[in-house]
């Protein structure tokens, strides 16, 4: 029986929105590693360091830079240590999708109004808006609906200025 880690009683299992966090976090993590992986990028010779020139795309299929890349691994990076609480694990959710939905909006409005993609800078296409549209409504869905006791009047997670 797995412990905490002070070698106490054993350690209770982490709820969900936590478990859904690291998972996020930890694909985050791997889709920013995959990005610089030259057969899983195609056409990695045309990587740069951001803009609409970036031709590589992540499987084939979204367009992808060196800056995405690290957003990426960033945003991969926040949501572990997010993640180690219930309210962080829920604002690396809720708000991460909100993020991802503000990135749609911006796919649209590069793909829309900026024909010569000048104002591509972190680079997307139309897989990656419908991507970022679908992220969005489901990491806001996981950081809303997996909250730990939401509704039942039991607090969410120890203030932070209390140990």
């Amino acid at each position: 029986m797995a412990r905490d880690a002070r070698g106490g009683r054993p350690a209770a299992p982490r709820p969900r929105v936590q478990q859904a966090a690291l998972v996020a976090a930890a694909l985050f993590l791997l889709i920013g590693v995959l990005g610089f992986i030259p057969g899983i990028t195609t056409d990695y010779g045309q990587l740069r360091f951001a803009g609409h020139h970036s031709g590589a795309k992540l499987l084939g299929l979204f367009q992808v830079s060196i800056l995405h890349n690290a957003v990426h691994l960033l945003f991969g990076l926040a949501g572990l240590v997010l993640a180690r609480s219930i309210a962080g694990a829920r604002l690396f959710l809720a708000g991460g999708g909100a993020i991802y939905l503000a990135l749609w909006l911006y796919g649209l409005v590069v793909e829309g109004l900026d024909e010569a993609g000048g104002a591509n800078f972190l680079p997307v296409n139309n897989a990656d808006n419908w991507l970022h549209l679908a992220l969005g409504f489901g990491m806001i869905a996981l950081g809303l609906l997996l909250s730990n006791k939401v509704g039942t009047g039991g607090r969410l997670d120890t203030p932070f200025d209390r140990p």
